[in-house]
């Protein structure tokens, strides 16, 4: 095959249909490999797709080069419209890992007749990138929970109250963009039927909804997170079931629980009580001092809980504390919403 005016006809389509999808399914790869990279941070993912672009790349013989411009491609050019609408990292990334997939579905039949070896492959990493397409994917979607979390400075928790639809949707009306919702009374099966409200009223206003401790309940509500206390499911095994779409949360307050939760991989950290608050009776308060010291290394988001209320915010937030959860003083409000403008302009102020 190295003469090419001794190759059947056949030869050379066949060489260069494999020519061309080898060319395909490395571009869709850089796509990929460049996202993981600039997009996502994610180096292992970088490494695992340039180490497939390299082994297409040794397998790119100069028999499947020399055949391009033997036989004139009349399709050439060709496009459509669905190329103008990828306007999203989600629609880029499912594009390209499908032209990869495709592209390598090509090589696969076509090589099968004489490169036996390239075929082989070819079906190893085509099923490699149906995994990789949905791991991406998930980062992805967290990426822009992380976003969120790191652009709000309120995160408000619920309390249990007849009416906590009503005043979700007013504090959410009111611009917080975190919701976290407490279970604490009803059958699990009443639980998941509110959070699948409270998760739709989350989507309506673009806020997220975390679920505090019931991992379950979080999956099935497709919530998009969890908040776990020292107490509840240990952070890596929540990952493990979560998957790698959905942000953790932790509840700290001491280094050594810190320090773990972060290293674990934790997305944001709960630190407190800062001062006595009536949902955590049994907690003393930390105090300021002692949450500027156990903070002051910290470079993942965190949020200062209990007994903050609107008298107090000011003072804290004078003292180099940006983020903040509250349940009573939102959740206990005649007027959630107004609440929620009132103390998010506060909280836009500059010291």
């Amino acid at each position: 095959m190295q003469n090419s005016q001794r190759r059947e006809p056949d030869d050379l389509q066949i060489s260069q249909i494999i020519d061309a999808n080898l060319d395909r399914a490395r571009e869709g790869l850089r796509v990929l490999e460049d996202w993981a990279r600039f997009g996502l941070g994610l180096e292992n993912y970088v490494i695992k797709i340039k180490n497939f672009r390299q082994i297409l790349g040794k397998n790119h013989l100069e028999v499947y080069k020399k055949s391009r411009n033997h036989i004139e491609d009349q399709c050439k050019g060709v496009s459509h419209v669905e190329q103008n609408n990828r306007k999203s990292p989600k629609k880029i990334i499912s594009s390209n890992a499908a032209r990869v997939q495709e592209a390598l579905r090509v090589i696969e039949e076509f090589s099968r007749i004489n490169n036996k070896e390239l075929s082989k492959i070819a079906s190893e990493i085509r099923y490699e990138i149906y995994t990789l397409e949905v791991e991406l994917l998930n980062f992805n979607t967290r990426k822009k929970s992380e976003k969120i979390i790191r652009d709000n400075v309120l995160y408000a928790i619920t309390d249990q109250k007849s009416n906590v639809l009503e005043k979700i949707e007013d504090i959410l009306i009111g611009g917080v963009k975190l919701i976290q919702h407490r279970f604490k009374t009803g059958t699990d099966k009443n639980r998941l039927e509110e959070a699948i409200k409270i998760k739709n009223l989350c989507k309506k206003y673009n806020a997220l909804f975390i679920v505090n401790d019931r991992v379950d309940i979080a999956l099935a509500s497709d919530a998009d997170g969890i908040h776990l206390g020292q107490n509840d499911l240990d952070l890596k095994t929540a990952r493990k079931l979560l998957g790698n779409s959905k942000i953790i949360g932790i509840s700290a307050n001491n280094e050594i629980d810190i320090s773990t939760s972060i290293k674990d991989g934790c997305d944001y950290i709960g630190i407190g009580p800062v001062f006595k608050t009536s949902t955590k009776k049994d907690k003393e308060p930390l105090g300021l001092e002692k949450i500027k010291f156990l903070t002051k290394d910290i470079k993942i988001p965190w949020f200062a809980i209990g007994g903050i209320n609107k008298k107090n915010i000011s003072f804290l937030k004078n003292n180099g504390i940006s983020k903040f959860a509250m349940v009573s003083e939102l959740m206990n409000s005649e007027d959630p919403k107004e609440e929620a403008i009132m103390i998010l302009k506060e909280l836009s102020h500059e010291n």
